[in-house]
């Protein structure tokens, strides 16, 4: 897995940083104008032999290798030439694509507000009945409203990953007898230990990713609110009904900065707080793995990165993880991410391959190849392939657990993958919680 990027967080925020001012005076999504919207006209009849579909997303090198290998049986099978091509820019050159009549017949979007952006600009095609049945069969009522604009099914869901595992050695925790908290206030009863047995700081922390620098900030900031505040304030938070500057999203940050603000508590291996926003999100797996760090948060998907760095994964491996717990220790809610297939032609081939895509046979077939997992209901989780994953799929397949899609990937491109992201770094350089709050909530494009 590569460490320079990961899905969602290749995008180009220069080009992000532009289309804001487009956002702002129209309210729409990431380079998209009140221009018409380009048609696509569908075939007619079966899909013909060796015909083709293009697909656009996000995912790049190995994972792309992964992805098209994923597909390659059943591609033949049904003499379907797949052709997928990724981008840095995919976040703003979809809409500009689809502007001018250019559009992919299937894109792979890593943030559901993006779809939503071009779904109500009318580029989109409303899911096909296969795919909706396939959604309705495999995917939670949850997984299914991230794909969902103003009551219609545009896409399905793809992957997932669970965010909020906080990764530690199992090695240490056992020769000095630390327990795994069960309340976030056990998680700072910990670190202090931790801080205290060691003399050096306990957690490791980078926010860089190229353009997207800040993006594991707001993963913090996401997991606090959903489990401080709650689902309920989350959603709201989502639709800027409750705004950035709200004291529930305040004392979210608060809390967060319990620990990546305290220069006591950080930044193992690297420095003092100063250096989380020069420090590459994937290379803390290093000292990780040497031991240098106690503590770290990241996502499911950071188990490629123990592995790259040569560290095994699992409860008597090198690196393990346990899931932020809650404030009181009861419940278990979790945010995650994923990405949801969209479709700007419905002819036959595109909607056959739609439809293979929103089902369990091709989540079982990725899943099965390593690195990812899905919250497809008819994922075997015998096909994860590290442990971590098989207990990510135990989470994201248990009926009692609340799980919330990231929420920057869910709001606006102009605050999620712009100010908020901008927002976390500037808190990080010493920016005043009341100061960053106002900043991105001035991000959110008027209507």
């Amino acid at each position: 897995m590569s460490k320079s990027r990961y899905g969602r967080f290749i995008s180009s925020m220069a080009a992000l940083g532009a289309t804001a001012l487009v956002l702002t005076g129209c309210g729409g999504g990431p380079g998209v104008t009140e221009t018409s919207p380009a048609t696509s006209e569908p075939s007619s009849g079966a899909p013909t032999e060796k015909a083709e579909v293009t697909v656009y997303g996000t995912i790049a090198d190995a994972e792309a290798k992964l992805l098209e290998e994923s597909w390659a049986g059943w591609s033949k099978e049904n003499n379907i030439d797949i052709k997928y091509e990724s981008s840095k820019e995919f976040e703003t050159q979809i809409a500009v694509r689809a502007q001018g009549g250019n559009a992919p017949d299937l894109a792979i979007f890593p943030q559901p507000g993006l779809l939503g952006d071009l779904a109500t600009r009318g580029f989109l095609k409303p899911a096909p009945e296969g795919v909706k049945a396939n959604v309705a069969s495999g995917w939670s009522e949850d997984w299914a409203k991230y794909g969902t604009v103003d009551g219609t099914l545009y896409g399905a869901p793809l992957m997932a990953s669970v965010k909020g595992w906080i990764w530690y050695s199992p090695k240490e925790f056992k020769e000095n007898n630390y327990e795994i908290p069960t309340t976030w206030q056990g998680v700072l009863d910990l670190t202090e230990k931790i801080q205290a047995d060691k003399g050096s700081a306990p957690w490791c922390a980078g926010f860089g990713s190229g353009d997207a620098t800040g993006w594991p900030g707001t993963d913090w900031v996401e997991d606090l609110v959903l489990r401080q505040a709650g689902k309920d304030v989350y959603d709201k938070w989502v639709a800027n009904e409750v705004k950035f500057t709200d004291p529930q999203i305040k004392s979210a940050v608060d809390e967060v900065g319990k620990i990546l603000q305290n220069p006591k508590y950080v930044n193992a291996g690297y420095g003092d707080v100063s250096s989380i926003n020069a420090t590459a999100f994937g290379d803390v797996a290093d000292v990780l793995v040497n031991g240098k760090c106690s503590l770290h948060h990241q996502a499911s998907f950071f188990s490629g990165f123990i592995t790259e760095a040569g560290g095994t994964v699992g409860p008597d491996g090198d690196v393990w993880a346990f899931i932020m717990p809650s404030i009181d220790g009861k419940g278990d809610a979790v945010t995650g991410g994923g990405e949801i297939v969209g479709a700007f032609s419905d002819d036959p081939a595109v909607v056959k391959v739609q439809e293979y895509l929103a089902s369990a046979d091709w989540a079982n077939s990725r899943v099965k190849l390593g690195g990812v997992l899905s919250a497809n209901k008819g994922l075997d989780p015998a096909n994860a392939s590290d442990p971590l994953l098989k207990e990510a799929v135990a989470v994201l397949q248990n009926p009692e657990t609340t799980f919330r899609f990231d929420a920057s990937d869910l709001m606006p491109g102009s605050v999620g993958a712009g100010s908020f992201w901008k927002g976390m770094v500037d808190w990080i350089n010493g920016s005043d919680t009341d100061t960053v709050l106002k900043q991105i909530e001035s991000g959110w494009p008027s209507k």
